[in-house]
């Protein structure tokens, strides 16, 4: 059996050559989002697959009509089992002195065994620490089989991730995947996710006329697109309590069970640390369990930004001809994203027929995870291995489009592994990722290794 001191000896061996090719990786702003970071999505790739076959595997850059997708393979041993450990390389815009960044976003820091920059935790950090594990696991000679999926168009949805998932089809030998790409409830209390939501994104338009209009001249009979898209949202959510108002919408889901909730309840959900963590003043609820039910186990509907009229200095009194607003709804297992939709765009229709309504960067499925099989205990065993103290199950509110189709396509189980913390800053201003984690990361991931070949 191999033990905590024969891991951490090597971490210590390999720690600083580690930390300079995970700067090397982060410092390219891989943004997805934005076409002008195209090469730098394409140097990301090929450095990834460098790595993998540095440290003994082979690789291969999958091309699609979009990004590229990287596919490795570390053979310890042909007659093994096979874990495929999922991420991404793609990162989020950042830019220093906008949205609450203070730091150069794509500059690599260290400070107190706290790494920061875009992409440490979200989500190159933890694909580092799994590719360190599996550097660790073929020098112990462990004898599982490890393959990579390391996606560059996850925070654009994923729309080609299915182009390259067919390639990879025939190539891989994975008996299940892991998702190393989910955040823990409290820096004290490791998560395993059991389902995620799922994702429509799309835009209200109103239009009421061909030119901004003096609101002296015109104001009081001409229609105002901004308060109309007011109303539209408004008709569509409660903004105090966030319940959703779409016609049949709730004929979609199931309502979360009582166990379900007790469960919830019981898991370490901190609302302390929750509101520490993301910088929030004042939450809907202020109890565990209708928390953790809005953001785990029911649909939202969002609004993330309104364009329209006049936003500089001072004040312009002009009635708008046009304004927009950006939507987007989260999914719980069971929800169609389709007819999510349709139902959506129907009852906004019905409240405004004027309104113009467009689906952007498509649909992700929500995922509903195994969870009664051998291979969540044997993560439950590697987790406590890494870090002392084991797993508890808790939903995600968030997406991930990749899941579905790598379910769907290899025809696997995908469980979950997920090292962040809420504190980290996933999307947000001085994004970070902890030593702490990674070392423990790189524990748990050799220990499941270990359980898994045997």
């Amino acid at each position: 059996m191999i033990t905590e001191n024969q891991i951490q000896q090597l971490i210590q061996d390999n720690k600083n050559h580690w930390i300079k090719d995970y700067k090397a990786i982060v410092e390219l702003p891989s943004v997805s989002s934005q076409p002008v970071h195209k090469p730098d999505i394409e140097k990301t790739a090929r450095l990834a697959a460098t790595f993998i076959e540095k440290i003994g595997g082979t690789s291969k850059i999958f091309t699609t009509k979009g990004n590229p997708v990287v596919w490795g393979r570390i053979e310890n041993n042909p007659l093994s089992p096979t874990i495929c450990i999922y991420n991404h390389l793609d990162v989020q815009p950042a830019e220093k002195g906008q949205n609450g960044w203070n730091r150069d976003p794509f500059v690599f820091t260290q400070e107190d065994n706290k790494f920061y920059a875009r992409g440490t935790t979200d989500d190159k950090g933890p694909a580092m620490t799994a590719l360190w594990a599996a550097q660790i696991a073929k020098k112990l000679q462990i004898q599982t089989n490890i393959e990579f999926i390391w996606e560059l168009e996850e925070e654009i949805g994923s729309p080609n991730f299915q182009e390259a998932l067919d390639q990879i089809k025939p190539l891989t030998k994975a008996n299940s995947i892991i998702v190393s790409d989910t955040v823990w409830l409290t820096p004290e209390q490791p998560a395993m996710t059991i389902s995620m939501r799922g994702l429509i994104a799309f835009e209200i338009t109103v239009t009421t006329g061909g030119k901004d209009l003096h609101s002296g001249l015109c104001g009081g009979a001409a229609r105002n697109p901004i308060m109309e898209l007011a109303g539209i949202i408004e008709h569509c959510v409660d903004p105090v309590t966030g319940s959703i108002k779409i016609k049949d919408l709730d004929q979609t889901y199931n309502a979360p069970s009582k166990e379900l909730l007790d469960e919830f309840e019981k898991s370490g959900f901190s609302i302390a640390y929750f509101k520490e963590a993301h910088k929030i003043q004042k939450l809907r609820f202020d109890n565990v369990r209708d928390i953790t039910a809005a953001i785990w186990a029911k649909p939202t509907f969002e609004v993330h930004g309104i364009v329209g009229g006049y936003t500089g200095p001072g004040n312009k009194t002009v009635i708008p001809n046009t304004a927009t607003a950006k939507v987007s709804m989260r999914l719980v297992p069971g929800q169609d994203p389709t007819k999510a939709f349709e139902l959506a765009k129907k009852h906004i229709l019905n409240y405004c027929s004027d309104a113009v309504i467009e689906m952007d960067h498509g649909i992700l499925k929500p995922f509903k995870a195994t969870t009664n099989t051998i291979e969540n205990e044997k993560i439950k065993q590697a987790i406590d291995f890494g870090f002392g103290k084991k797993p508890v199950f808790a939903a995600e509110g968030g997406s991930i489009g990749a899941i579905v189709p790598m379910s769907e396509t290899l025809e696997v189980p995908v469980y979950f592994m997920g090292l962040s913390l809420p504190e980290d800053s996933y999307h947000g201003p001085n994004e970070s990722f902890q030593w702490r984690q990674i070392e423990g990361g790189i524990k748990s991931y050799v220990k499941y290794f270990e359980l898994i070949s045997k």
